[in-house]
């Protein structure tokens, strides 16, 4: 990892801007609207807010669940533009690829050392983010150097035999002890029929954690990740990556800018349709928390239309002026995704300390949650403004 200065103003805006967009829906999980919502149980607008900034249970999609597809969609939009720099540089495929191994390892443990915060030991986990593109880089940094046709096969046989391999994977039978994995059998959330091979704890990406994560030293034995999560959705994670691949091949060829955004539209359009057929027809339901197949389409979809609404108003328009503050954040992700996880206590600590305990409780202990983490996401955005300004931008 390293800072590195360079001119911005040489990029495609748009990326840099719905890159910008994601990082700060993720940074605004300081606002902490479910909490608003709770203070006031009538407001169908809190209410709202507080459904768009969590993840939901299990089946579904909130806006907050589009954030980690559209961070890594975006890593393999920008892929093109990165293999061609390094290109004009005279970088041979071997040094590029060995590159491209060194931060898919770098992306990993960072990932690691993030979800070992407060833990007194490492945990060994790798369902965070970073870890999940880093676990797929290799494959997509050697899919860069192929047609679109081989690329579109390859995405079809990794999300098919995905597919395949959960579906083989045995249902619960009578006298299943659901407490041994983490589950019960009356939750809520669970699917009945063929899609229940993707109900919580009970599949084969919960299965495998229950023996590759107890290969590494633990404080404990690993039984279930609470959230669902789990090593395995690097997979499907990749076909996500490889959509975004395929957008930013799009962006870097000769195109005018309406065949672009049709394109966007369309692929938007399909994704949508097949993830939403595939979860309506019982064949795969759409969950974000294990990243299934019909997940990587429908999110997809979505991340197509986003980048198509950015582009068409910030590169075909010319209208970007208004997208200033999403850039300073989008140029400075990893820079940003750190921040979040690393300062947010220390920024609220220090605050109370100078300005007094009760100082987000201004307007009252309802808005309080709210007036603290505007307060933060003002410090995020002014440090990495400051980072902006003098051209510092962390790289891996």
């Amino acid at each position: 990892m390293s800072a590195k200065t360079f001119d911005p103003a040489d990029r495609v805006g748009s990326i840099d801007a719905y890159r910008g967009f994601v990082m700060l829906l993720m940074m605004a999980e300081v606002l902490h609207l479910s909490r608003v919502a709770a203070a006031y149980p009538e407001s169908g607008f809190w209410a709202f807010l507080a459904y768009h900034q969590t993840h939901v249970p299990w089946v579904g999609c909130s806006l907050h669940d589009l954030i980690q597809p559209s961070f890594s969609f975006l890593v393999g939009v920008a892929l093109p533009f990165s293999i061609a720099s390094r290109v004009a540089k005279g970088q041979s495929t071997g040094f590029m690829v060995g590159h491209a191994i060194w931060r898919a390892l770098i992306l990993v443990m960072l990932g690691v050392f993030l979800r070992s915060m407060h833990s007194s030991q490492t945990n060994w986990t790798f369902e965070d983010t970073l870890s999940q593109i880093g676990l797929g880089y290799p494959i997509l940094f050697l899919m860069g150097f192929q047609t679109i046709r081989v690329q579109l096969i390859a995405l079809g046989a990794i999300l098919l035999s995905y597919w395949g391999a959960w579906a083989l994977f045995p249902l619960p039978g009578p006298g299943f002890d659901y407490a041994a994995v983490g589950a019960t059998a009356d939750w809520p959330h669970h699917a009945q029929g063929f899609a229940a091979h993707w109900n919580k704890h009970l599949n084969l990406g919960a299965e495998f954690d229950r023996w590759f994560l107890n290969l590494f030293p633990r404080e404990e034995t690993y039984v279930v990740n609470g959230g669902g999560y789990m090593t395995l959705s690097f997979i499907p994670t990749l076909g996500t990556m490889m959509l975004g691949l395929l957008a930013g091949q799009w962006i870097k060829e000769d195109l005018e800018p309406a065949v672009r955004i049709r394109r966007f539209l369309v692929a938007g359009a399909i994704g949508l349709g097949l993830g939403g057929l595939l979860h309506v027809l019982g064949l795969c339901p759409i969950v974000k928390r294990i990243w299934t197949p019909s997940w990587t389409l429908f999110s997809g979809g979505w991340c197509f239309l986003l980048l198509a609404a950015f582009y068409a108003v910030m590169d075909w328009r010319g209208l970007k002026r208004w997208a200033f503050p999403l850039t300073v954040v989008g140029m400075n992700s990893i820079a940003a995704y750190c921040m979040a996880h690393l300062i947010h206590h220390f920024v609220v600590t220090n605050f109370k300390t100078h300005l007094g305990q009760d100082v987000f409780a201004l307007a009252g202990t309802g808005l309080a949650p709210l007036i603290e983490g505007i307060a933060v996401l003002s410090v995020f955005w002014l440090i990495l403004y400051w980072m902006y300004r003098r051209r510092l931008f962390l790289r891996i």
